[in-house]
Order: structure tokens, then C-alpha cells, then sequence
């Protein structure tokens, strides 16, 4: 199975990208256009269900995206590289780390769901099991994880996009198994450099909640947190972004 992806740049450090649950391999906003091509060569996949791979079906599940990202670094000729996972992409990522960790150059979690298990209460549950087949509960998940500071028109856009390239069923699916795998033991004292990311206004997936998790599982793992963000820095924080992962990818 020959896997669609996107490509930018031709560096020799190579970097495979995940997208989070309402992305695809194109929603990375103005982000992608300060990224150093010369020192870096980006993969960016999407899931089945979603973007260039929206009528592939399968599992939705972490494990299937692993298996399609090292299939994808295999047809890409990549032996090492580096991770990137956003939100649900970062525990896909560590799921690629747990899958083949001596591949893994160095990983970076933007606002990352954690390896271990996402408990919500009764509403949590509703909201989020519900936006598969909701518009206006994608909507609150978007307002509630940016800090309740974007305006419609950008939430609004950001909704559209998440429903037209992403099919229902694999929405629904992915949330169910990223919010009930648990990955801890088979991760858990991983040496591998880690960068973790978070905006300043993000209400679920915050500095502290990484502190408990991704601080408390990798030895080597640093946090940063950006002013001016809240769960999409690669819209609300470009540039910024982009010198935070390229410092620590550069390293």
C-alpha cells in the first residue's frame, strides 16, 4: 500500500508529523511557512478517515496510525526520524515510540493527549463522544480548548474543515481509543529527548497535567509553554512555534 502524505523540505533530519483529532496533514495553518526545509525534511500523514486518506477505511485506532507512520517512514527510505504528534497525534506518536523506539531520534508533543488513560465525567463523555455526529459540540470542544478567546469566524472555519475531511465513523472511533489506551508501561523511563508544547490558554491539555504525565514518564523530557496560545499554536503562535520545535529538533 503505497500511503499519500505531504512533503516539505529536503533536510537530512527527518521528521514525521501527526495531526490531531479535528486536523489533517493540511490543517497546520500559517505554521508551515517558517519551518527550515534546508535543515529538515517533514513528512505530514494523515489517518485513515481523513484528508488524502478520507475513503480508507480500517480500525481507527493509535495502533493503526503507528503502523501506517513506520510504513510511511519505510516507504520513504527513512531508517531514524524525528517525531512530531499534535494533541491526539502525540499519543500516536508515543505509540510509534513503544512500536519501534530505537527509530525515534527525538519526540515533540504539541498540547500532546497523554500515554495513559483521558478520564471525563458524564459530560465530558457526552460532548466529546457526541461530535462525530454534532457540529455544535465540535464547536464548544474547539472554543473550550483555545481558552474561549477565538472568534466564530476562525472556530467556524476550523469546525467546516474538521467535517468535511474527516468521515464520521473514523471521528467517532479515534476518540474512543485515544481516550481509553493506555500506553504508560510499555513507555515509561523511554530515554529518548522529548519537547513538550503547550499554549498558556489551553483548558484541558495544560502545563500541569504535562508536568504529571509527560515530565513524570521520560527522563529526558523539557517543557515549554507559549504565551499567546491555547490548544492550536500553529494558528495562534506560528512563528513562535516553529523556534520552539526547530531549537529543539536543531539540539
Amino acid at each position: 500500500m503505497t500511503i499519500p502524505h505531504r512533503l516539505i523540505g529536503t533536510g537530512d533530519h527527518h521528521v514525521l508529523v501527526l495531526h490531531d483529532w479535528f486536523g489533517t496533514s493540511a490543517g497546520w495553518g500559517p505554521f508551515l511557512d517558517y519551518l527550515d526545509g534546508k535543515a529538515f525534511g517533514y513528512a505530514f500523514l494523515d489517518y485513515r478517515g481523513y484528508g488524502l486518506r478520507k475513503g480508507v477505511t480500517g480500525a481507527y485506532t493509535l495502533a493503526e496510525i503507528a503502523s501506517d507512520a513506520l510504513a510511511l517512514a519505510d516507504q520513504l527510505g527513512w531508517d531514524r526520524f524525528s517525531l512530531v504528534g499534535h494533541s491526539m497525534g502525540g499519543k500516536a506518536a508515543q505509540q510509534v515510540l513503544a512500536e519501534e523506539p530505537l527509530r525515534v531520534r527525538k519526540l515533540v508533543g504539541l498540547a500532546p493527549v497523554p500515554a495513559g488513560e483521558y478520564p471525563m465525567d458524564a459530560a465530558g463523555e457526552a460532548l466529546f463522544y457526541g461530535a462525530a455526529e454534532d457540529r455544535e459540540k465540535r464547536f464548544a470542544i474547539l472554543d473550550l480548548v483555545t481558552g474561549q478567546r477565538a472568534g466564530r469566524v476562525w472556530l467556524d472555519r476550523m469546525v467546516d474543515q474538521s467535517l468535511r475531511q474527516s468521515t464520521p465513523e473514523a471521528f467517532g472511533r479515534y476518540v474512543h481509543d485515544w481516550t481509553t489506551a493506555d500506553l504508560r508501561r510499555r513507555i515509561d523511563g523511554n530515554p529518548v529527548p522529548v519537547k513538550v508544547i503547550v499554549g498558556e490558554h489551553d483548558l484541558a491539555l495544560t502545563a500541569e497535567v504535562m508536568r504529571g504525565t509527560f515530565l513524570a514518564h521520560y527522563p529526558n523530557a523539557e517543557l515549554e509553554e507559549l504565551a499567546g496560545s491555547g490548544h492550536y499554536p500553529m494558528y495562534e503562535a506560528p512563528v513562535a512555534l516553529a523556534t520552539a520545535l526547530e531549537g529543539f529538533l536543531h539540539n
